[in-house]
């Protein structure tokens, strides 16, 4: 939620800001704004909307600076206006402040600001911070910015600014996303890496209760108790055209045609050309694997669907239990735990508070955690015992698309591996199922070159005010995906369940109004799809087939008909996943929609 981003050196810092606001956008878009100073002087502009807005204000205004701020809002306390837009300024103006995250004791801290004289303009949690900096600034801001942390409770990623230490830019990280980046005479601050890569390639990854002072020569990095501490400079290895649209209408496209480049990736990562798979990241030794007893995993949202979908497939090849847990949930319902339990953490940008606090249970409970993430160097990343990197490329888009497939394609691979170590399978099986992942690219590619029929889908369906999508077995996680992908983009109403569930309540909502997504490949469970399909169409029900090539059968009972190859069904999930991730593509285009930053969702979930 809400980006950040920071400068300071010798280049004019307007345009710096503004372009790297545009580029964290998918963060936050309800309002904008930025902070800068020059010549002693503080100045803000804010806007209520999207980055362009501010930026026409800003070029209509003049402004200059060298140092500066600027935050796109995702609003949580206090609605989107230009009031409640960051920054905000203590009660002389001498002091900015723009905050990523909440503040949960917000108000008892508001309280006794008003009672020694403090006045607020916004409805927001974050001003507090503002207020209290100013209480304790003495001429030393980073000392003022350590004495009011120790106030806060909650997650936070602040950036500070002073008139008068006009060189000066204090950050700290507390459970919200911040990095640093290191330049030639001239330093950065921002939420995630494309803010600042036109810029640099050194960045730092801050850690809780870092704060950092940042001068036009110098970064320094200091700890809540005011201890210098060294953090390693990473190299940033992808290219900034990664995280543009390339010519594309949108980033959700772009991102969902990329998907055949992101397994060829993981191919190349986890597959060696004796067709053996390896997870080279990982620190957990043989032992560790053949000994494990259970394994618990905890995500949210299109993670969670991945989560469920890894279940069936450990289960299936590596015969152990797993538990799928929706990470808001694991941290409350006290789940008890046993001996040579692993727990599987999963997050495209490793940043989701809710499964950050559910890997901090799970290592509290003293449990073995990997993560997979998409992000190097993120928090759920730093505090687990072991990491599988997805390799997906920079994810712009709000819904998730090529991280999903990608955090699918480590659940297969992981699942054989599991399966070889613990001696279920041999060489030769294992090798029979990595050629058949192996095959994926070409037949998404083949999906892909497709796309104008689930278009005209899309077109034929888009008045449609409500969507049923069904599936069975490990197509029941992709009929969730799937409702989940229409709903976020498009507002249409969707609701997934699993096919041998209809007849339990949702078959209450069949009519001749409703259409309803079959996932259907051939599969164990094709001929009861088939039956499903059947009862849906005996109650005038419309019937749109995600089905194999050739499938004549399944033609007679659908009124539309999306085809995916032929595949293993272990790999349907991904395969069929595409057609769905499109189908939402073009439902939201034909509606007018805002595709990639759709209303109320932001891309990384840092609070909770």
């Amino acid at each position: 939620m809400c980006g950040i981003v920071g400068y300071v050196g010798k280049k004019e810092v307007v345009p710096i800001l503004i372009d790297g606001l545009r580029r964290l956008e998918y963060r936050g878009y309800d309002s904008a704004g930025i902070a800068l100073l020059d010549k002693g002087n503080l100045t803000v502009a804010k806007s209520k909307g999207k980055v362009e807005l501010l930026d026409n204000s800003v070029n209509r205004s003049h402004y200059s600076g060298t140092v500066g701020i600027g935050h796109t809002r995702w609003a949580t306390h206090g609605e989107p206006s230009v009031t409640n837009a960051h920054p905000h300024t203590d009660c002389s103006k001498s002091i900015a402040i723009v905050h990523n995250g909440i503040i949960e004791n917000y108000l008892e801290l508001k309280e006794k600001l008003i009672k020694e004289g403090h006045k607020f303009r916004s409805k927001t949690d974050s001003e507090v911070i503002a207020h209290l900096i100013e209480k304790y600034y003495k001429g030393n801001l980073e000392k003022a910015v350590l004495s009011s942390i120790k106030k806060l409770k909650g997650s936070y990623a602040i950036a500070v600014i002073t008139k008068d230490e006009p060189h000066k830019v204090v950050a700290v990280k507390c459970g919200s996303p911040l990095i640093v980046g290191i330049g030639k005479e001239e330093n950065f601050v921002a939420s995630d890496v494309p803010a600042i890569l036109t810029h640099t390639r050194k960045v730092i990854y801050l850690h809780d209760y870092d704060v950092v002072v940042l001068n036009e020569k110098k970064v320094q990095i200091k700890n809540i108790k005011g201890k210098n501490v060294n953090r390693r400079v990473e190299k940033i290895t992808w290219d900034i055209n990664a995280a543009e649209k390339g010519g594309y209408s949108h980033f959700m496209l772009k991102e969902i045609e990329e998907q055949p480049d992101v397994i060829l990736n993981i191919i190349k990562r986890r597959i060696d050309d004796k067709r053996r798979i390896f997870f080279d990241e990982l620190k957990l030794n043989k032992n560790d694997f053949k000994s494990i007893k259970k394994i618990t995993i905890i995500a949210c949202g299109t993670a969670w669907h991945a989560g469920l979908i890894g279940k069936y497939l450990i289960e299936k090849h590596a015969r152990i239990p797993v538990e799928v847990d929706l990470s808001s949930e694991y941290r409350y319902r006290k789940p008890p735990s046993i001996k040579n339990e692993l727990v599987i953490a999963v997050s495209q940008s490793g940043e989701t508070a809710d499964t950050l606090a559910a890997l901090r249970l799970a290592r509290h409970n003293k449990l073995k955690v990997i993560t997979v993430c998409n992000v190097i160097g993120s928090s759920m990343v730093r505090e687990s015992d072991s990491v599988i990197y997805t390799h997906a490329g920079p994810e712009i888009g709000v819904a998730s698309t090529k991280a999903y497939t990608a955090q699918i394609s480590i659940f297969y691979l992981l699942a054989v591996h599991l399966a070889f170590l613990r001696g279920v399978i041999g060489r030769n099986t294992e090798h029979k199922l990595v050629k058949e992942f192996e095959e994926l690219p070409k037949l998404i590619t083949r999906i892909l070159n497709n796309k104008k029929d689930i278009e005209s889908c899309a077109e034929k369906y888009k008045q449609a005010s409500s969507f049923l999508y069904l599936g069975r077995n490990i197509n029941y996680p992709t009929a969730l995906e799937g409702a989940l992908k229409l709903k976020e983009i498009s507002y249409i109403h969707a609701e997934g369940c699993s096919a041998g569930e209809m007849k339990h309540g949702p078959i209450a909502l069949v009519d001749e109004k409703l259409p309803t997504v079959c996932i259907a490949p051939k599969s164990v469970t094709y001929e009861k799809m088939l039956s499903n399909i059947q009862e849906l169409k005996a109650r005038c029900g419309i019937v749109v087939s995600v089905a194999t090539e050739r499938d004549n059968i399944i033609k007679k009972h659908s009124d539309y008909v999306i085809h995916i190859p032929k595949v293993n069904e272990d790999l349907s999930c991904i395969l069929a996943t595409i057609p769905l991730q499109l189908l939402a593509y073009y439902m939201a285009v034909a509606k007018g929609r805002d595709v990639d930053r759709p209303r109320n969702l932001a891309k990384s979930v840092t609070v909770e």
